[in-house]
């Protein structure tokens, strides 16, 4: 996925979030939204490293 879509899917969570009222939840699902994609990246990187 797109840098982009991560963004998008954020803000519908975020609608969502303050529709039902569960602010904390969303707050907690961002940041292991982003530790995931940071592992992603990393283990994206590694792997272009590894193949040459």
């Amino acid at each position: 996925m797109n840098n982009r879509w991560y963004g998008v899917y954020a803000v519908i969570l975020g609608i969502v979030s303050i529709i039902t009222g569960e602010i904390i939840t969303f707050i907690m699902l961002g940041f292991i939204l982003m530790a995931l994609i940071n592992i992603n990246t990393t283990l994206k990187e590694n792997y272009r490293k590894n193949e040459e």
